[in-house]
């Protein structure tokens, strides 16, 4: 069934199905946003943005997220942090009045794949191996005690969210259809990144 969804572009900015992203929102628009959902369904839908400009067009394929926890700030920003609900898939951009954009979107297809498995253990070693060597090329202080306590799904989703990777390749990972199917991209953009030395600094956080 297709549902309006107030859409938040922002590069390199992932939200999974159970994971967390936290937002600081300065931009008018957003600001405007972020109220408005505030007074209905504290609903939000991240989704990345194609390219630069006021108005790029935006990838097919984004996650619903709700917010969990805000802080409202005196000069009108806020501190929010979004919890993920499901992914969607946009059928069509409205047109709307509002400074925010909005999407009609369809949550059906993922229905089944947005409750993981466990992976298999070998495969959550081999993630693990991938992400050690990646942090420890680009000198990262992980603490990796910390990290073997995470459970399969928050951890293949972490690296996802954090590392430096480029849009096309945080848009792949978000639109792989399963969890072991993320882990082994995942594998392989952690090589892939970690031999060529490319990606961003993540500062996604931030609009």
């Amino acid at each position: 069934m297709a549902q309006r969804i107030s859409v938040f572009p922002l590069e390199r900015a992932l939200l999974f199905p159970r994971a967390y992203l936290p937002l600081h929102i300065f931009e008018p628009r957003y600001r405007a946003l972020v109220t408005d959902a505030l007074a209905r369904d504290r609903r939000i839908g991240m989704i990345q943005p194609r390219g630069p400009g006021a108005k790029p067009a935006l990838f097919d394929v984004g996650c619903l997220g709700r917010i969990a926890d805000v802080e409202a700030l005196e000069d009108g920003r806020f501190n929010i942090v979004l919890e993920g609900i499901t992914r969607f898939r946009v059928t069509r951009e409205l047109d709307v009045t509002t400074a925010f954009r909005q999407v009609e979107a369809e949550t059906g297809e993922w229905a089944d794949a947005e409750m993981p498995d466990a992976l298999a253990a070998v495969v959550r070693a081999s993630v693990e191996h991938s992400a050690r060597r990646f942090a420890e090329a680009r000198g990262f202080a992980i603490d990796w005690s910390a990290v073997g306590r995470l459970d399969d799904e928050t951890f293949v989703n972490a690296i996802a969210q954090v590392a430096p990777f480029d849009v096309a390749a945080k848009q792949a990972l978000l639109e792989a259809p399963t969890l072991a199917e993320r882990a082994e991209l995942t594998m392989q953009l952690l090589e892939f990144f970690g031999q060529a030395g490319g990606g961003e600094e993540d500062d996604t956080t931030l609009q």
